[in-house]
């Protein structure tokens, strides 16, 4: 006899932007946060699926229209509240609801200067980085974050290496102790689950300083360090993160390796253009190497 083993349903992409205007400052000052937002109910509602019966059914365009509401209603920044509040709202609105997930990407808008001054309300995308947030409420067990970044490009053109690997006869990859590296952060941390919403709103300051903390440690240790590898250097920053915030109980990073290869031009007139002579690369767009990991406290 077949059964519904799981389930879940709701609305995708919804865009979203706001602006918050602040009245104290002449000419007024305004942030802006834009994002898109998923939302997935799960519960009594198998019978939907077994005997087309819809009496359950929260229709995915209340999803979105409740995400509207719910945006000009509350705060939406950190993410990670408003991310909260929202599942929240769905369990505490609908008894036959038992989880809500709610997963937010902020898109990213930075303020222009202008004549040297920010400008109170004009702005650029300076990159493809996003940041992360997912929020899932659970009637009778709390709500559980993870915040993170992804589409964080950098690029570094010395400072690692690759060397001492494991070889056989199907190696062609020869050692390197010079490198370009470069790759597409994406990187998440789990929050400990929070008994409710005002737990939540409790730490509301810890999310956007350890989304600032994250980051920097990014940076600097991909810039800094001497990478012996990859793995390496990821872990020790999932290791930092885990000693900057007492809250977070896991950390994961999944770095694609950029590839950028040296051209030989010796065919050219003796043209130098490899090891400590190389100037001119190729980029690689695949494939390319892949490394995750998740570092528990």
């Amino acid at each position: 006899m077949p059964k519904v083993s799981a389930a879940r349903y709701g609305k995708d992409n919804i865009r979203v932007y706001k602006v918050h205007r602040d009245e104290s400052t002449n000419p007024p000052t305004h942030t802006v946060y834009e994002m898109t937002v998923c939302v997935l109910l799960e519960g009594e509602i198998e019978t939907s699926y077994t005997e087309a019966d819809n009496s359950n059914v929260v229709a995915t365009d209340t999803m979105k229209q409740t995400t509207y509401i719910t945006a000009k209603q509350n705060p939406v920044n950190p993410p990670e509240l408003f991310g909260a509040i929202l599942s929240q709202h769905f369990i505490d609105t609908y008894k036959h609801i038992s989880v809500a997930h709610v997963n937010i990407i902020q898109h990213r808008w930075t303020r222009m200067e202008v004549d040297g001054q920010p400008h109170p309300h004009s702005f650029y995308r300076d990159g493809a980085e996003k940041r992360l947030v997912q929020a899932d409420a659970t009637r009778g067990t709390g709500i559980s974050i993870r915040s993170g970044i992804s589409d964080l490009l950098v690029l570094k053109s010395t400072g690692s290496m690759f060397h001492s690997f494991y070889r056989n006869e199907y190696t062609a990859l020869p050692e390197t102790w010079d490198r370009i590296l470069s790759t597409s952060v994406d990187a998440g941390w789990k929050w400990s689950t929070f008994s409710g919403l005002e737990a939540v709103q409790k730490e509301v300051t810890q999310f956007n300083e350890t989304h600032i903390k994250a980051r920097e440690i990014t940076f600097r240790l991909f810039a800094v360090e001497e990478s012996p590898s990859v793995q390496n250097t990821m872990y020790k920053m999932c290791e930092e993160i885990l000693a900057a915030q007492s809250m977070v109980t896991d950390v994961d990073y999944s770095l694609p390796n950029k590839h950028y290869f040296e051209i030989d031009l010796s065919w050219h007139k003796g043209l130098k253009n490899t090891g400590k002579d190389a100037e001119v690369y190729a980029p690689q767009s695949d494939p390319n190497g892949l490394i995750k990991v998740t570092v528990s406290r």
